[in-house]
């Protein structure tokens, strides 16, 4: 059964989260559903690591793997690339900046004018969905 785009990724950072400890690509594979191949994990690990989700140590003939952040903060970095990517596409970037911002809820809209302002973040307003 072939997996949607991106799931393996989910799937591999999930299995990282849940050792609590720097793995080896034996051990994540031996931690996934459906048994994907030894090669298949080794290449989304270094993907991961390449985009910065994940930290990774020589130990022996191979690398261990860790969380670079929260699994929150994990989140966070993989939903602002796939924002970047979707601006990166569209053709005019301001027109989609301007029609984001203007759907924001008050609460987010004042939040990003902090991040923007240079003030520092005020506290993330809680999901109103």
């Amino acid at each position: 059964m072939r997996r949607r785009r991106g799931a393996l990724e989910e799937e591999v950072l999930a299995a990282v989260h849940a050792a609590e400890r720097p793995v080896s690509v034996a051990e994540v594979a031996a931690l996934l559903d459906g048994g994907p191949a030894h090669t298949t994990v080794m290449t989304t690990l270094a993907r991961l690591w390449t985009k910065g989700a994940l930290t990774r140590e020589t130990q022996g003939r191979g690398h261990v793997y860790a969380p670079a952040a929260s699994r929150e903060g994990t989140t966070a970095a993989q939903t602002a690339r796939s924002m970047r990517r979707l601006l990166d596409a569209e053709g005019r970037r301001g027109d989609v900046l301007a029609r984001f911002v203007a759907e924001l809820d008050p609460a987010d809209e004042d939040y990003l004018r902090s991040v923007l302002g240079g003030s520092g973040p005020a506290s993330p307003p809680e999901a109103s969905r």
